[in-house]
Formats: C-alpha cells, structure tokens, sequence
C-alpha cells in the first residue's frame, strides 16, 4: 500500500495518542530520561478538531497510522503542538510531509508568528523546524516537588485569586492579559479550560487591578499562567504555588521558561527541581515569555 496523508478524523485520535505515547517514550528512553508520557484522553486534541480541523494530520499506510500532525490557531499565532512518527519509520521524510501540511495550516489562517515547544535533546526535529523558519528561542524547564517541601516557608500569597466566572466582561479581561503575554487572546481555550472538571482558573489581582491569570490542575501542576507586566509574575508564581500547595495533590509542578530568573529562583527556593529540558522554538520577532507560564508543549 502507498503512504497517504489525509486530515485527521475524530476516529483516529485514540490511535493518535497511542503514537505519541510510543514515539516520545522511545525518544525519552533512547536520552536517559525513562519513559515519561502516557495515555491519556485526547481531549484538546478532539476539541482543536472540532475548532479548526485544517491543523490535524495524519500519515498511514494500508490503515496502519505512522504519523500524527496538530496544530492550532489563536488570532495571528500558529502553535505547532504535536508532531510525532512512529519509531519504525523515522527518516523517511514522514515528519517533514506532515509539517509542511500544518506549515500550509498557518499560512491559510494569515498567521504572523509560528511557534512549538520540542524536547532540548531532539536535534533532528529542530533542524526540521528551522528549515521551516523556526528557530531555538529559550529553554522551558519542567519544575516538580513534593507537596509538603513547596510549603515549606513559602510566602504569603502576595496576590488575591478570584474563580474565573466565565462572564463576558472575565473573558474581556483575559484577553487583555493575553494580548499583553503573548500577543494574541486566547478565549476559546479559556473556555475549554473552565470545561475541564480536573482544572481550576483564577483572576490574580493586586488591590482593585487584575493583573493577570492562573489555572490549577488536580495533580498540582500549574499553568498557563500569565501576567500583565514582567514585574509581577513573581507573585503571580507565590500566588499559584500556595494555591497548589493547598490542594490535595502529592506534588506540585510547572513549566518554567529560561528567561523568568525570578520564578526560576523563587522554584528553586522552594525545593523544586528540574524534571526535564524543553525549547521554544519560534519565528523571528516571537517568543520573549516574560508574562507567561506555559501549561505544557501542546496546550503552550
């Protein structure tokens, strides 16, 4: 049977999932790191389907899935958020097809600024992602703790968190901070967050002013998380790490970019330590996270 590259299905995401499994574990085992993903509903990817299907691919051969491609689209920026072969198949210019497939995703959508977030040790990947116009931006660094050593002298909360309500006049205002942090609102995955029953998102506010943003997961992780000014995402961290500390989850953790010294400092403070090395790669004139805190390489 011939290779075919097709948009993806929402019959295919389980499949999907399954791949990415394998071909980040493989690479992760390959590097030292053991197996560090699992299985997991395909949520967000079925509702980036439903949202946009032109940013999904998939690569198979006789019905056999080899390879998976997804990305989405929020205002003028691209987010390349998986990109994955099957180890079987690797260096058969798969990876390359899929890409330019998404690539063509954004270029249809009128996106100025591309971006994604790979694993600091795939050096095959980032030189596919740089012929592309992708270039290495900072390193993301996976913070994680236990619970109990994260309390430890850890400062009053210096921000008061109000429950996202989901009004128009809070998306109004996550907007704001988004345009601020990142360059482009994002309400539709606001929304999709305040959908999720294993998520919590809170308003940070300094007195009468909202300054930014945090989500919680149930298993302590924080993130996104964003900001309006690069001086107040140290406490908008305190805030979210107290607000993780306090919840029922063994450990808490966060993907924290390389050029946030005082979050960096404020984790290592906290007996929080470096789990595993990502990259933002991004288009030129894209990429200073100085007011963000990414929830993980596929969300951003």
């Amino acid at each position: 049977m011939s290779l075919v590259y097709r948009p993806a299905r929402a019959d295919d995401l389980a499949a999907s999932d399954a791949l990415v499994v394998a071909a980040i574990n493989d690479l992760t085992v390959r590097h030292g790191f053991g197996p560090m993903a699992t299985a997991s509903p395909p949520s967000f990817q079925l509702f980036s389907l439903n949202d946009d299907p032109d940013g999904l691919w998939v690569a198979e051969d006789g019905g056999e899935l080899l390879g998976f491609a997804w990305s989405w689209v929020c205002g003028n920026v691209w987010f390349l958020a998986q990109l994955f072969v099957d180890p079987a198949r690797q260096g058969q210019g798969i990876g390359n097809e899929l890409l330019g497939r998404t690539v063509e995703h954004a270029r249809k959508s009128g996106a100025v600024h591309k971006a994604l977030i790979t694993f600091t040790f795939n050096r095959v990947s980032q030189g596919l992602y740089m012929r592309h116009g992708l270039f290495p931006k900072m390193p993301i660094y996976l913070f994680n703790a236990a619970r109990e050593r994260v309390m430890q002298e850890l400062p009053a909360p210096p921000l008061r968190a109000i429950a996202i309500d989901g009004s128009a006049a809070t998306m109004k205002k996550l907007a704001e901070i988004d345009s601020r942090a990142i360059g482009a609102s994002r309400e539709k995955h606001h929304r999709y967050l305040l959908d999720d029953p294993t998520t919590t998102g809170v308003l940070l506010c300094a007195g009468s002013d909202c300054v930014g943003y945090s989500y919680l997961a149930s298993s302590g992780h924080i993130g996104p998380l964003a900001v309006t000014r690069p001086d107040f995402l140290h406490d908008a961290f305190t805030t979210a790490l107290k607000l993780a500390a306090d919840r029922s989850a063994e450990n808490v953790s966060a993907f924290l970019p390389g050029t946030c010294d005082s979050v960096l400092s404020l984790a290592v403070k906290q007996g929080m330590r470096i789990t595993f090395p990502m990259l933002l790669m991004a288009s030129p004139e894209y990429g200073d996270w100085t007011q963000y805190l990414p929830r993980n390489p596929g969300f951003m």
